[in-house]
């Protein structure tokens, strides 16, 4: 099954560099489309960053939105990336006993995303 994910944001070039310079993703300006859109090639997925169509939850809300998590070989050295680059922690690394290393982070553009190292002795 292939998956393909949309990020929103208020600041097209912001949220780019931001991902850019966390995960090393690649973007790509997509012509021909209504809003300000650019491909994401992850080296293992493909997703999209928009401009985002309306105005974002206000702070401290239950997100609206469908929550992504990415797989990081460490936790804590992307943590601190995220953290670097103006990212904020939403909620702090925690065990999943047994599967890994969770936590969730806000981007430059108050998006949630989720980061996770698998480890079977998490816990």
């Amino acid at each position: 099954m292939a998956v393909y994910f949309e990020i929103q944001a208020d600041r097209i070039d912001r949220a780019e560099r931001f991902y850019a310079d966390v995960f090393g993703w690649k973007f790509s300006k997509a012509a021909g489309t209504p809003v300000e859109y650019r491909r994401i090639e992850t080296g293992d997925g493909r997703g999209g960053l928009l401009k985002r169509p309306a105005p974002a939850p206000p702070s401290h809300s239950g997100t609206n939105a469908y929550v992504c998590s990415f797989e990081v070989n460490d936790f804590d050295v992307m943590a601190d990336a995220i953290l670097k680059r103006g990212g904020m922690t939403a909620l702090p690394k925690f065990a999943v006993p047994g599967v890994c290393w969770q936590g969730y982070f806000v981007d430059t553009e108050g998006n949630t995303f989720g980061i996770f190292q698998p480890d079977p002795k998490a816990g």
